[in-house]
Protein backbone atom coordinates (compact mmCIF):
# COMPACT_ATOMS: atom_id res chain seq x y z
CA UNK A 1 0.00 0.00 0.00
CA UNK A 2 1.21 3.37 -0.74
CA UNK A 3 1.66 5.97 1.79
CA UNK A 4 -0.95 8.12 0.07
CA UNK A 5 -3.31 5.60 -0.29
CA UNK A 6 -2.46 5.14 3.78
CA UNK A 7 -2.89 8.89 4.53
CA UNK A 8 -6.39 8.75 2.75
CA UNK A 9 -7.55 5.85 4.26
CA UNK A 10 -6.53 7.69 7.91
CA UNK A 11 -8.46 10.95 6.94
CA UNK A 12 -11.38 8.69 5.94
CA UNK A 13 -11.40 7.11 9.26
CA UNK A 14 -10.82 10.08 11.04
CA UNK A 15 -14.01 11.42 9.74
CA UNK A 16 -16.00 8.86 10.53
CA UNK A 17 -14.82 8.46 13.68
CA UNK A 18 -15.88 12.47 14.05
CA UNK A 19 -19.18 11.57 12.70
CA UNK A 20 -20.10 8.32 15.12
CA UNK A 21 -18.33 10.46 17.83
CA UNK A 22 -21.02 13.09 17.44
CA UNK A 23 -23.32 10.60 17.19
CA UNK A 24 -22.64 8.70 20.04
CA UNK A 25 -22.47 12.14 22.53
CA UNK A 26 -26.12 12.63 20.86
CA UNK A 27 -27.12 8.95 21.74
CA UNK A 28 -25.59 8.74 25.21
CA UNK A 29 -27.83 12.54 25.93
CA UNK A 30 -31.05 10.88 24.52
CA UNK A 31 -30.70 13.63 22.51
CA UNK A 32 -30.63 16.46 25.02
CA UNK A 33 -27.44 18.69 24.44
CA UNK A 34 -27.68 20.62 27.73
CA UNK A 35 -27.55 17.63 29.47
CA UNK A 36 -23.87 16.84 28.09
CA UNK A 37 -20.73 18.91 29.35
CA UNK A 38 -19.46 19.79 26.26
CA UNK A 39 -21.14 20.21 22.69
CA UNK A 40 -21.03 17.08 20.50
CA UNK A 41 -18.64 18.62 17.40
CA UNK A 42 -15.99 18.38 20.37
CA UNK A 43 -17.01 14.66 21.04
CA UNK A 44 -16.44 13.86 17.60
CA UNK A 45 -13.37 15.79 17.30
CA UNK A 46 -11.98 14.13 20.42
CA UNK A 47 -12.32 10.54 18.49
CA UNK A 48 -11.55 11.71 15.46
CA UNK A 49 -7.49 13.23 16.91
CA UNK A 50 -7.65 9.83 18.97
CA UNK A 51 -8.09 8.55 15.70
CA UNK A 52 -5.65 10.03 13.55
CA UNK A 53 -2.81 11.56 15.08
CA UNK A 54 -1.52 8.45 17.23
CA UNK A 55 -1.66 6.18 13.80
CA UNK A 56 0.20 9.50 12.08
CA UNK A 57 2.40 9.68 14.73
CA UNK A 58 3.68 6.10 14.13
CA UNK A 59 4.01 6.74 10.60
CA UNK A 60 6.18 9.59 11.16
CA UNK A 61 8.50 7.48 13.26
CA UNK A 62 8.53 4.41 11.05
CA UNK A 63 9.27 5.90 7.68
CA UNK A 64 12.13 8.13 9.91
CA UNK A 65 14.02 5.05 10.33
CA UNK A 66 12.60 2.98 7.83
CA UNK A 67 15.22 3.52 5.04
CA UNK A 68 17.86 3.20 7.23
CA UNK A 69 17.07 -0.53 8.47
CA UNK A 70 16.58 -1.59 5.29
CA UNK A 71 19.69 -0.35 3.68
CA UNK A 72 21.26 -2.44 6.68
CA UNK A 73 19.33 -5.27 6.23
CA UNK A 74 20.52 -5.20 2.39
CA UNK A 75 24.25 -4.29 3.02
CA UNK A 76 24.24 -7.17 5.45
CA UNK A 77 23.51 -9.75 2.58
CA UNK A 78 25.58 -8.30 0.03
CA UNK A 79 28.44 -10.31 -1.03
CA UNK A 80 31.63 -10.67 1.43
CA UNK A 81 33.93 -8.53 -1.40
CA UNK A 82 31.59 -6.14 -1.50
CA UNK A 83 31.36 -5.70 2.29
CA UNK A 84 34.73 -5.12 3.23
CA UNK A 85 35.28 -2.14 0.86
CA UNK A 86 35.53 0.87 2.43
CA UNK A 87 33.14 3.08 3.35
CA UNK A 88 33.00 5.68 0.54
CA UNK A 89 32.73 2.89 -1.99
CA UNK A 90 30.36 1.02 -0.32
CA UNK A 91 28.16 4.10 0.09
CA UNK A 92 28.55 4.19 -4.03
CA UNK A 93 27.10 0.38 -3.70
CA UNK A 94 24.04 1.73 -1.89
CA UNK A 95 23.10 4.12 -3.93
CA UNK A 96 22.96 2.35 -6.92
CA UNK A 97 21.18 -0.35 -5.28
CA UNK A 98 18.65 2.49 -4.55
CA UNK A 99 18.92 4.08 -8.47
CA UNK A 100 18.09 0.36 -9.48
CA UNK A 101 14.83 0.13 -7.25
CA UNK A 102 14.06 3.67 -8.13
CA UNK A 103 14.19 2.92 -12.12
CA UNK A 104 17.36 5.43 -12.74
CA UNK A 105 19.56 2.54 -13.94
CA UNK A 106 18.23 -0.10 -16.72
CA UNK A 107 18.74 -3.46 -15.57
CA UNK A 108 20.73 -5.06 -18.76
CA UNK A 109 23.67 -2.66 -17.09
CA UNK A 110 23.85 -3.19 -13.66
CA UNK A 111 26.01 -6.01 -11.89
CA UNK A 112 23.83 -9.06 -10.43
CA UNK A 113 25.08 -8.17 -6.87
CA UNK A 114 23.45 -5.14 -7.80
CA UNK A 115 20.39 -6.32 -8.81
CA UNK A 116 19.84 -9.04 -6.14
CA UNK A 117 20.48 -6.23 -4.06
CA UNK A 118 17.49 -4.49 -5.26
CA UNK A 119 15.37 -7.04 -5.08
CA UNK A 120 15.72 -7.61 -1.99
CA UNK A 121 15.15 -3.85 -1.05
CA UNK A 122 11.71 -4.03 -3.03
CA UNK A 123 11.00 -7.46 -0.89
CA UNK A 124 11.85 -5.64 1.91
CA UNK A 125 9.98 -2.32 1.73
CA UNK A 126 6.78 -4.01 0.43
CA UNK A 127 6.66 -6.23 3.59
CA UNK A 128 7.56 -2.67 5.72
CA UNK A 129 4.46 -1.06 3.47
CA UNK A 130 2.33 -3.85 4.31
CA UNK A 131 2.98 -3.90 8.28
CA UNK A 132 2.78 -0.36 8.50
CA UNK A 133 0.05 -0.51 6.81
CA UNK A 134 -1.53 -2.94 9.18
CA UNK A 135 -0.57 -1.21 12.49
CA UNK A 136 -1.49 2.27 11.42
CA UNK A 137 -4.82 1.14 10.41
CA UNK A 138 -5.76 -1.37 13.57
CA UNK A 139 -3.82 1.26 16.16
CA UNK A 140 -6.42 4.20 14.30
CA UNK A 141 -9.60 1.47 14.41
CA UNK A 142 -8.90 0.33 18.18
CA UNK A 143 -8.19 3.96 19.68
CA UNK A 144 -11.37 5.32 17.77
CA UNK A 145 -13.41 2.11 19.23
CA UNK A 146 -11.91 2.82 22.63
CA UNK A 147 -12.80 6.68 22.78
CA UNK A 148 -16.30 6.20 21.89
CA UNK A 149 -16.93 3.99 24.85
CA UNK A 150 -15.46 6.22 26.95
CA UNK A 151 -18.27 9.38 26.07
CA UNK A 152 -20.78 9.88 28.40
CA UNK A 153 -22.74 12.80 29.79
CA UNK A 154 -19.92 14.19 31.69
CA UNK A 155 -16.93 13.47 29.99
CA UNK A 156 -14.93 16.58 29.29
CA UNK A 157 -14.30 16.13 25.63
CA UNK A 158 -13.99 20.57 25.28
CA UNK A 159 -11.15 20.31 27.61
CA UNK A 160 -9.41 17.47 26.17
CA UNK A 161 -9.00 18.41 22.98
CA UNK A 162 -8.56 22.03 23.71
CA UNK A 163 -5.45 20.83 25.80
CA UNK A 164 -4.62 18.21 22.29
CA UNK A 165 -4.68 21.75 20.25
CA UNK A 166 -2.62 23.22 23.21
CA UNK A 167 -0.07 20.89 22.85
CA UNK A 168 0.07 21.35 19.19
CA UNK A 169 0.52 24.69 19.14
CA UNK A 170 3.37 24.17 21.54
CA UNK A 171 4.96 21.73 18.83
CA UNK A 172 4.87 24.05 16.43
CA UNK A 173 6.42 26.93 18.58
CA UNK A 174 9.09 24.64 19.56
CA UNK A 175 10.23 23.62 16.01
CA UNK A 176 10.77 26.72 14.86
CA UNK A 177 12.82 27.71 18.07
CA UNK A 178 14.65 24.26 17.82
CA UNK A 179 15.62 25.52 13.90
CA UNK A 180 16.96 28.66 14.75
CA UNK A 181 19.12 27.07 17.74
CA UNK A 182 20.37 24.53 14.93
CA UNK A 183 20.85 26.93 12.76
CA UNK A 184 22.98 29.04 14.97
CA UNK A 185 24.88 25.71 16.08
CA UNK A 186 25.80 24.43 13.18
CA UNK A 187 27.24 27.69 11.79
CA UNK A 188 28.95 28.05 15.16
CA UNK A 189 30.82 24.67 14.86
CA UNK A 190 31.76 25.63 11.57
CA UNK A 191 33.07 28.70 12.59
CA UNK A 192 34.92 27.43 14.91
CA UNK A 193 36.90 24.91 13.21
CA UNK A 194 37.40 27.30 10.51
CA UNK A 195 38.90 30.33 13.62
CA UNK A 196 41.07 26.55 14.70
CA UNK A 197 43.04 27.61 11.20
CA UNK A 198 42.71 30.72 10.79
CA UNK A 199 42.87 33.48 14.12
CA UNK A 200 40.23 35.37 15.08
CA UNK A 201 42.50 38.17 14.98
CA UNK A 202 43.49 37.79 11.70
CA UNK A 203 39.52 37.26 10.55
CA UNK A 204 38.27 40.55 12.75
CA UNK A 205 41.32 42.75 11.61
CA UNK A 206 43.02 41.77 8.39
CA UNK A 207 42.68 44.48 5.20
CA UNK A 208 42.99 42.30 3.14
CA UNK A 209 40.47 39.23 1.20
CA UNK A 210 41.98 36.63 -0.62
CA UNK A 211 40.84 33.10 0.30
CA UNK A 212 42.25 30.93 -1.90
CA UNK A 213 44.47 28.84 0.09
CA UNK A 214 47.69 27.22 -1.95
CA UNK A 215 47.75 23.84 -2.35
CA UNK A 216 51.61 23.92 -3.76
CA UNK A 217 54.55 25.77 -1.86
CA UNK A 218 55.07 27.17 -5.61
CA UNK A 219 51.69 28.02 -6.44
CA UNK A 220 50.96 31.72 -7.22
CA UNK A 221 48.10 33.87 -6.70
CA UNK A 222 46.95 31.74 -4.08
CA UNK A 223 47.98 33.86 -0.70
CA UNK A 224 45.31 32.85 1.65
CA UNK A 225 44.13 35.88 2.87
CA UNK A 226 41.24 35.78 5.15
CA UNK A 227 41.19 39.95 6.64
CA UNK A 228 37.15 40.31 6.41
CA UNK A 229 37.45 44.29 7.01
CA UNK A 230 36.79 44.88 3.11
CA UNK A 231 33.55 42.43 3.37
CA UNK A 232 32.31 44.12 5.63
CA UNK A 233 33.61 47.89 4.83
CA UNK A 234 31.55 47.14 1.29
CA UNK A 235 28.51 45.48 3.08
CA UNK A 236 28.04 48.75 5.23
CA UNK A 237 29.04 51.32 2.38
CA UNK A 238 26.43 49.54 0.00
CA UNK A 239 23.75 48.79 2.98
CA UNK A 240 24.48 52.93 3.63
CA UNK A 241 23.74 54.46 0.35
CA UNK A 242 20.61 52.43 -0.19
CA UNK A 243 19.32 53.49 3.34
CA UNK A 244 20.47 57.28 2.07
CA UNK A 245 17.81 56.48 -0.87
CA UNK A 246 14.96 53.95 0.60
CA UNK A 247 14.56 56.03 4.31
CA UNK A 248 13.79 59.81 2.81
CA UNK A 249 11.90 58.28 0.03
CA UNK A 250 9.83 55.84 1.44
CA UNK A 251 9.11 58.04 4.78
CA UNK A 252 7.79 60.66 3.08
CA UNK A 253 5.86 58.91 0.46
CA UNK A 254 4.25 57.25 3.81
CA UNK A 255 3.58 60.46 5.39
CA UNK A 256 1.94 62.17 1.85
CA UNK A 257 -0.35 59.04 1.46
CA UNK A 258 -1.46 58.73 4.79
CA UNK A 259 -1.99 62.50 5.83
CA UNK A 260 -2.36 63.99 2.91
CA UNK A 261 -2.87 62.05 -0.51
CA UNK A 262 -7.16 62.06 -0.91
CA UNK A 263 -8.83 58.74 -0.82
CA UNK A 264 -8.78 57.85 -4.66
CA UNK A 265 -4.77 58.68 -5.07
CA UNK A 266 -4.09 56.63 -1.68
CA UNK A 267 -6.02 53.87 -3.00
CA UNK A 268 -4.41 53.43 -6.31
CA UNK A 269 -0.89 54.85 -5.36
CA UNK A 270 0.09 52.82 -2.36
CA UNK A 271 -0.43 49.11 -4.84
CA UNK A 272 1.46 50.89 -7.29
CA UNK A 273 4.54 51.50 -5.10
CA UNK A 274 3.98 47.88 -3.35
CA UNK A 275 4.57 46.65 -6.62
CA UNK A 276 8.46 47.28 -6.15
CA UNK A 277 8.53 44.85 -3.51
CA UNK A 278 7.55 42.21 -5.75
CA UNK A 279 9.78 42.32 -8.29
CA UNK A 280 12.50 39.72 -8.48
CA UNK A 281 15.98 40.47 -7.49
CA UNK A 282 18.05 40.01 -10.26
CA UNK A 283 15.56 41.93 -12.24
CA UNK A 284 16.89 45.04 -10.42
CA UNK A 285 20.75 43.59 -10.71
CA UNK A 286 19.53 43.56 -14.53
CA UNK A 287 18.65 47.29 -13.97
CA UNK A 288 21.71 47.68 -11.98
CA UNK A 289 24.24 46.17 -14.48
CA UNK A 290 22.77 47.43 -17.59
CA UNK A 291 21.16 51.03 -17.39
CA UNK A 292 22.59 52.43 -13.88
CA UNK A 293 25.98 51.51 -13.77
CA UNK A 294 26.78 52.45 -17.02
CA UNK A 295 25.07 56.09 -16.51
CA UNK A 296 27.08 56.78 -13.48
CA UNK A 297 30.22 55.81 -15.34
CA UNK A 298 29.45 57.97 -18.48
CA UNK A 299 28.29 60.62 -16.20
CA UNK A 300 31.08 60.82 -13.70
CA UNK A 301 33.66 60.45 -17.22
CA UNK A 302 32.29 63.92 -18.20
CA UNK A 303 33.23 65.90 -15.33
CA UNK A 304 36.53 64.13 -15.33
CA UNK A 305 35.86 61.08 -12.19
CA UNK A 306 37.35 57.67 -12.54
CA UNK A 307 33.66 55.65 -12.10
CA UNK A 308 34.66 51.79 -12.07
CA UNK A 309 32.21 49.58 -14.57
CA UNK A 310 30.98 48.36 -11.37
CA UNK A 311 30.26 50.64 -8.37
CA UNK A 312 29.26 50.59 -4.85
CA UNK A 313 27.07 53.83 -5.36
CA UNK A 314 25.37 51.63 -8.70
CA UNK A 315 24.39 48.60 -6.29
CA UNK A 316 23.38 51.10 -3.43
CA UNK A 317 21.21 53.11 -5.68
CA UNK A 318 19.04 50.15 -7.17
CA UNK A 319 19.23 48.79 -3.67
CA UNK A 320 17.74 51.52 -2.42
CA UNK A 321 14.69 51.35 -4.67
CA UNK A 322 14.09 48.24 -4.15
CA UNK A 323 14.25 48.88 -0.40
CA UNK A 324 11.72 51.54 -0.52
CA UNK A 325 8.08 49.73 -0.34
CA UNK A 326 9.34 48.26 3.21
CA UNK A 327 9.87 51.81 4.69
CA UNK A 328 6.86 53.19 2.73
CA UNK A 329 4.46 50.33 3.55
CA UNK A 330 5.66 49.74 7.39
CA UNK A 331 5.96 53.60 8.00
CA UNK A 332 2.54 53.97 6.65
CA UNK A 333 1.11 51.33 8.42
CA UNK A 334 2.34 52.82 11.68
CA UNK A 335 1.27 56.01 11.00
CA UNK A 336 -2.01 54.97 10.45
CA UNK A 337 -1.92 53.10 13.90
CA UNK A 338 -1.95 57.20 15.43
CA UNK A 339 -4.67 57.41 17.52
CA UNK A 340 -7.06 60.07 15.43
CA UNK A 341 -7.49 61.89 19.03
CA UNK A 342 -3.93 63.28 19.11
CA UNK A 343 -4.32 64.72 15.71
CA UNK A 344 -7.65 66.38 16.81
CA UNK A 345 -5.99 67.17 19.83
CA UNK A 346 -2.92 69.00 18.19
CA UNK A 347 -5.48 70.89 16.12
CA UNK A 348 -7.79 72.20 18.44
CA UNK A 349 -4.51 73.73 19.58
CA UNK A 350 -3.99 75.55 16.56
CA UNK A 351 -1.72 73.42 15.00
CA UNK A 352 -1.11 73.43 11.47
CA UNK A 353 -1.46 69.81 9.33
CA UNK A 354 2.61 70.10 9.20
CA UNK A 355 3.15 70.98 12.65
CA UNK A 356 1.11 68.10 13.52
CA UNK A 357 2.68 65.48 11.73
CA UNK A 358 6.07 66.77 12.83
CA UNK A 359 5.52 67.25 16.39
CA UNK A 360 3.02 65.01 17.17
CA UNK A 361 2.15 61.94 14.81
CA UNK A 362 5.63 61.01 13.57
CA UNK A 363 7.18 61.40 17.34
CA UNK A 364 4.17 58.84 18.21
CA UNK A 365 4.78 56.34 15.56
CA UNK A 366 8.57 56.45 15.99
CA UNK A 367 8.93 53.08 17.44
CA UNK A 368 7.25 51.45 14.22
CA UNK A 369 9.13 53.52 12.02
CA UNK A 370 12.68 52.42 14.00
CA UNK A 371 11.33 48.74 13.45
CA UNK A 372 10.95 49.35 9.69
CA UNK A 373 13.83 51.04 8.59
CA UNK A 374 15.86 47.78 11.15
CA UNK A 375 13.97 45.65 8.07
CA UNK A 376 15.61 47.47 5.48
CA UNK A 377 18.72 47.92 6.83
CA UNK A 378 18.35 43.73 7.18
CA UNK A 379 17.59 43.62 3.11
CA UNK A 380 20.13 45.41 2.31
CA UNK A 381 22.84 43.31 4.62
CA UNK A 382 21.17 40.28 3.01
CA UNK A 383 21.38 40.92 -0.55
CA UNK A 384 23.03 39.14 -2.57
CA UNK A 385 21.97 38.95 -6.50
CA UNK A 386 22.45 42.99 -7.01
CA UNK A 387 25.44 43.47 -5.89
CA UNK A 388 26.73 40.79 -7.80
CA UNK A 389 26.33 42.50 -10.99
CA UNK A 390 26.41 45.84 -10.13
CA UNK A 391 29.16 45.77 -7.49
CA UNK A 392 31.15 42.94 -8.74
CA UNK A 393 33.56 40.72 -6.52
CA UNK A 394 36.67 42.52 -6.00
CA UNK A 395 37.13 42.96 -1.86
CA UNK A 396 38.64 46.22 -2.16
CA UNK A 397 38.61 48.30 0.99
CA UNK A 398 37.32 51.42 0.10
CA UNK A 399 34.90 54.43 1.43
CA UNK A 400 34.92 55.52 -2.15
CA UNK A 401 31.07 55.06 -3.83
CA UNK A 402 32.67 54.90 -7.68
CA UNK A 403 34.85 51.89 -6.97
CA UNK A 404 34.13 48.28 -7.25
CA UNK A 405 33.51 46.36 -3.71
CA UNK A 406 31.85 43.16 -2.52
CA UNK A 407 29.89 42.31 0.68
CA UNK A 408 29.92 39.43 2.93
CA UNK A 409 26.98 37.42 1.70
CA UNK A 410 28.39 38.24 -1.78
CA UNK A 411 31.51 36.33 -0.30
CA UNK A 412 29.20 33.54 1.25
CA UNK A 413 27.76 32.24 -2.21
CA UNK A 414 30.80 32.50 -4.00
CA UNK A 415 32.61 30.48 -1.57
CA UNK A 416 30.15 27.57 -1.59
CA UNK A 417 29.93 27.26 -5.58
CA UNK A 418 31.25 24.73 -7.21
CA UNK A 419 32.61 21.10 -5.47
CA UNK A 420 34.07 22.85 -2.40
CA UNK A 421 35.48 20.27 0.37
CA UNK A 422 34.21 21.42 3.70
CA UNK A 423 37.83 20.55 5.56
CA UNK A 424 39.63 23.65 3.61
CA UNK A 425 39.58 27.22 5.37
CA UNK A 426 38.57 28.22 1.86
CA UNK A 427 34.82 26.81 2.44
CA UNK A 428 34.87 27.32 6.15
CA UNK A 429 35.10 31.11 5.74
CA UNK A 430 31.84 31.07 4.55
CA UNK A 431 30.36 29.52 8.10
CA UNK A 432 32.54 32.22 9.83
CA UNK A 433 31.16 35.11 7.64
CA UNK A 434 28.04 34.19 8.65
CA UNK A 435 28.68 33.95 12.29
CA UNK A 436 29.81 37.57 12.08
CA UNK A 437 26.67 38.91 10.13
CA UNK A 438 24.48 37.11 12.55
CA UNK A 439 26.22 38.75 15.02
CA UNK A 440 26.30 41.93 13.65
CA UNK A 441 22.37 41.82 12.76
CA UNK A 442 21.67 40.78 16.26
CA UNK A 443 23.60 44.12 17.38
CA UNK A 444 21.61 46.02 15.48
CA UNK A 445 18.25 44.28 16.71
CA UNK A 446 19.02 45.29 20.07
CA UNK A 447 20.04 48.67 19.34
CA UNK A 448 16.27 49.31 17.74
CA UNK A 449 14.63 47.10 20.77
CA UNK A 450 16.42 49.80 22.76
CA UNK A 451 15.16 53.21 20.94
CA UNK A 452 11.69 51.44 20.32
CA UNK A 453 11.30 50.82 24.49
CA UNK A 454 12.34 54.47 25.19
CA UNK A 455 10.02 56.08 23.16
CA UNK A 456 7.37 53.89 24.17
CA UNK A 457 7.69 54.98 27.26
CA UNK A 458 7.41 58.51 26.67
CA UNK A 459 4.23 58.49 24.53
CA UNK A 460 2.17 55.64 26.14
Amino acid sequence: MSVQTLLLLLLILSSAAYYVGRRRAFSVSDGKISQLHSLPSYYGLYTALWCGIPALLLLSVWFAFETTIITHLVVARLPADLQQLDPARLNLIVNDIKNTVNGNIVSSDADPAILAAAEHYRRLQSISHGLIALLALSLALGLAALKLRAIHIKHQARNAVESIIKVFLIVCSSIAVLTTVGIVLSVLFESLRFFQTVPLTEFMFGLEWSPQTAIRADQVGSSGAFGAVPLFAGTLLISFIAMLVAVPIGLMSAIYLSEYAGPKLRASAKPLLEILAGVPTVVYGFFAALTVAPFIRDSGGLIGLDVASESALAAGLVMGIMIIPFVSSLSDDVINAVPQSLRDGAYSLGATQSETVRKVIFPAALPGIVGGVLLAVSRAIGETMIVVMAAGLAANLTVNPLEAVTTVTVQIVTLLTGDQEFDSAKTLAAFALGLMLFLTTLVLNVIALHIVRKYREQYE
